[in-house]
């Protein structure tokens, strides 16, 4: 396996388990929303960070297959995840 494969599996399954994490809590969220109104709050931020990596999930689930079968749209693949993975750091980088 090409090494840059290995680093966008890293990157599938830290997007996978993060964004899998996020749907968890968001799925809370909507459970305990009665009991806790604080949560109402929260929970755009939350619905949008889930989206952020739900969407990077797929984008480098869709890299590491054209990898894989060397697809010839494989580069383009990588230039998408690549710029998501910009795209993420620059949205969570504090703004001072």
């Amino acid at each position: 396996m090409p090494p840059l494969a290995i680093i966008t599996g890293i990157l599938l399954g830290s997007c996978a388990a993060i964004g899998g994490g996020l749907l968890i809590v968001l799925f809370l969220f909507y459970l305990l929303a009665d009991e806790y109104p604080r949560l109402a709050a929260e929970y755009g931020s939350l619905v949008r960070s889930t989206g952020i990596f739900l969407s990077m999930t797929v984008i480098c689930a869709v890299s590491f297959v054209g990898l894989i079968r060397r697809r010839a749209w494989r580069w383009f693949a990588q230039a998408a995840m690549w710029a998501g993975v910009a795209s993420t750091v620059f949205h969570y980088m504090p703004s001072d």
